[in-house]
């Protein structure tokens, strides 16, 4: 007797295949997705529309995993952490591209069932194509109505599940926003956005009307280096290949700018960069202080992020220097000294789309204190008459005006008007600080405070 035929099953097309190995290696291993990605696409060979697709899907799914993860729950009726995380993944692709995407709902069940199969059996391909059925058969506004926290009690917790963001990040988005926190639904939307890529033009080698001509881009708002792209791979530009250009979000390149225009008198060309690894922003002040006859001393303790500073600032006049920024060794007497601080990163959460379910508000105050101790250290490197630009890619207020704030108290230095450092830029404020937003400047919602050292 014969045994019948078990049906041959589909497995997911390349660019779904793609993106669904992105989510396992998020899942799995913790990876960057923004890292993972364009390597796959390249490595596979996967161009055009499908790789726009890839592209889609694999970070809109990573940005959305709380609101998806919320959705798959109710629809399935057990939580997410009851489910095999590789199923998990597979109803979190199939449940973006029926709630936020514009592909048709047979072939966003039908591609997942079948992966399902293929990965585990019929049982459990049955279960994901029931989930994903109950899914499809709601407009995807009725399980944000459903779901999300009622916006009468809990206006923030509303808006940051509608926008796909934790609770506690719309908050401190909102705290930060301070007086205008009626603009949080914009910055929420605008950071749940896919950005463009921005690039910085070297100064001295290239210029942003050049670099736009050569890569089909236009030329940015603000910085006088920045081009936007609005698609492709940037590591795939010659420009950028051949070190004349550096992705390199708007909002970066004006911060480590703003350091170049602070009044400094007697300037004798002694600048240092204390956290600089990977060195977008010292590639970019060195690039600047070449006309000015300057040397950037680069502080970067961890080994595989100092090579990225000498590869991204070759031919430049950088010292790359091995050690902890809170005790570097080095002689003081520094002119102008950057404190890019390490941080939680909710500034530039578009550009890290699995960020925002990473991060916890227990990261925070460990993450303030070394900043606390960073710029204590770049203080006391700094001459007399010097200044400090202290950033943050985090608005989160205990990252910003709260390490500030412990400086002004604890330290000779006193705050300067950071705006006019920032010139060109609209809407920055009451100051005397800088807040960049997604929102309002297209950039990451980078902080920046300059102080001049007594």
């Amino acid at each position: 007797m014969t045994k019948p035929r078990r049906p041959r099953r589909k497995p997911l097309d390349p660019a779904r295949q793609a993106a669904f190995d992105v989510l396992r290696a998020v899942s799995e291993k913790d990876a960057y997705a923004n890292l993972v990605l364009p390597s796959l696409l390249r490595e596979r060979g996967i161009t055009g529309r499908d790789a726009a697709f890839a592209t889609e899907l694999a970070y809109g799914t990573c940005r959305a995993l709380g609101l998806l993860d919320a959705v798959i729950a109710d629809a399935a009726g057990r939580p997410p952490d009851r489910i095999s995380p590789v199923l998990l993944d597979l109803l979190r692709m199939g449940a973006y591209q029926l709630l936020r995407m514009r592909v048709d709902a047979h072939a966003a069940v039908s591609t997942t069932v079948e992966q399902a199969a293929i990965e585990f059996d019929s049982a459990r391909a049955g279960f994901v194509n029931g989930v994903l059925r109950r899914i499809a058969g709601r407009e995807p506004q009725s399980w944000i109505d459903e779901l999300a926290p009622p916006a009468e009690s809990d206006p923030v917790g509303h808006m940051a599940f509608v926008h796909a963001h934790p609770r506690w990040i719309g908050q401190a988005f909102a705290d930060a926003l301070g007086a205008r926190a009626g603009e949080l639904d914009a910055l929420l939307t605008a950071d749940d956005d896919r950005p463009l890529v921005h690039l910085a033009a070297r100064p001295g080698v290239l210029t942003a009307d050049a670099l736009a001509r050569a890569v089909g881009g236009t030329v940015g708002r603000y910085s006088p280096y920045a081009v936007y792209l609005s698609s492709g791979d940037p590591g795939q530009l010659d420009a950028v290949r051949d070190g004349e250009a550096l992705v390199q979000d708007e909002g970066s390149q004006l911060v480590a700018r703003a350091l170049t225009l602070a009044p400094v008198d007697g300037d004798g060309g002694r600048w240092l960069d204390l956290c600089a690894g990977p060195g977008g922003k010292t590639a970019l002040l060195a690039a600047i202080g070449v006309q000015a006859g300057a040397r950037v001393t680069a502080i970067e303790p961890n080994a595989r992020r100092a090579e990225f500073v000498e590869e991204n600032t070759r031919g430049l006049p950088v010292d790359v220097v091995r050690v902890d920024g809170r005790d570097s060794g080095l002689e003081p007497g520094f002119d102008r000294v950057l404190v890019d601080a390490p941080c939680t990163g909710l500034g530039a959460l578009r550009r890290r789309p699995e960020a925002r379910w990473r991060r916890q508000p227990s990261d925070v105050p460990a993450l303030a204190r070394l900043q606390r101790e960073l710029l204590a250290s770049a203080i006391k490197l700094t001459r007399p008459g010097g200044v400090v630009l202290y950033a943050t890619c985090s608005p989160h207020l205990s990252e910003t005006i709260g390490v500030v704030a412990d400086a002004l108290r604890r330290q000779p230095v006193t705050a300067l008007d950071t705006r006019p450092l920032f010139e060109g830029v609209d809407d920055l404020g009451d100051g005397p600080y800088v807040q960049l937003w997604p929102h309002r400047h297209g950039t990451d919602a980078m902080f920046s405070a300059a102080l001049e050292v007594g």
